[in-house]
């Protein structure tokens, strides 16, 4: 199977197909550059039939789950890399090559972001007794990071390690209490069973995502939307990363004006006290 492209495979198995995998067979042929982008769910909704159907078409093909198959799928569609950037390209070409890919991902995201979304959020946020932000990999740090930021306004603002500690937090919540969740597939199993355990204890849930059909976006209060597209090629993508401390800093931005007063005597505060440190 390592040796077989998608489409092959997926002449190979076309007849053994029940007529829903048909359905979802043809949908691929005819969108495949958009369809790697897709979760399972929005594929299921664009080909009209159930999840369980796509799970079932992926093992038909002889793969373990969807997201083999996506990469696969990502694979069989990718454009040669020479058609793209070649090694010796000059580095005043990989600026502007960045510099475009970046702003696209910028521009996805502004006209996917709901301001009413931002606004919903930073309500939770100020009302909160406690927030945590929570994220797994690659989502974990930028977590961290967009914790940092908060951390200079209030000691309400915090955060936790594993998908283990995490856990715990949750566990531990009340309904003052809110998390935020970064998760680019808002469908990963450590992050449903921590959002399930806050959720029970009554806190709120603000979830940074790509997609709004995620099972995730389903325990949310408030989704706040990444517009940038990932290949399952290039997980992790800085484009991505910067799509989403862009959702991270309208968040701020919005909280720092709407509790201004409290911001201005926090920064005051923790700029003199790092600025101590450069003494």
């Amino acid at each position: 199977m390592a040796e077989q492209s998608f489409w092959d495979m997926l002449r190979t198995k076309r007849d053994s197909l029940t007529k829903s995998g048909i359905i979802v067979a043809d949908y691929l042929m005819q969108h495949a550059e958009d369809a790697q982008y897709l979760s399972i769910s929005s594929l299921a909704k664009a080909c009209g039939v159930a999840e369980a159907t796509i799970f079932r078409f992926c093992r038909a093909l002889g793969f373990d789950g969807y997201n083999e198959m996506k990469i696969a799928l990502a694979k069989a569609t990718a454009m040669p890399v020479s058609l793209k950037l070649e090694p010796g390209v000059d580095t005043q070409t990989l600026c502007t090559h960045a510099y475009n890919t970046a702003i696209e991902a910028l521009n996805g995201t502004r006209s996917a972001l709901d301001p009413e979304s931002v606004d919903r959020a930073a309500t939770l946020l100020q009302r909160a007794r406690q927030v945590f932000f929570f994220g797994q990999g690659g989502s974990y740090i930028l977590a961290c990071d967009i914790w940092a930021r908060f951390s200079m306004l209030s000691t309400k603002f915090r955060t936790a390690g594993d998908s283990h500690m995490q856990a715990i937090a949750a566990s531990l919540m009340g309904p003052e209490d809110v998390v935020v969740f970064v998760s680019y597939s808002g469908a990963t199993r450590d992050m449903m069973d921590t959002l399930h355990l806050a959720r029970e204890n009554g806190a709120k849930v603000i979830l940074l995502t790509h997609y709004s059909d995620a099972p995730g976006a389903a325990l949310a209060d408030v989704v706040l939307l990444c517009g940038a597209k990932e290949s399952p090629l290039d997980s992790g993508s800085m484009p991505v990363k910067l799509a989403v401390l862009f959702v991270a800093n309208v968040l701020v931005l919005r909280y720092t004006l709407d509790n201004q007063e409290l911001a201005n005597l926090s920064l005051s505060r923790t700029s003199r006290a790092l600025g101590s440190k450069l003494l």
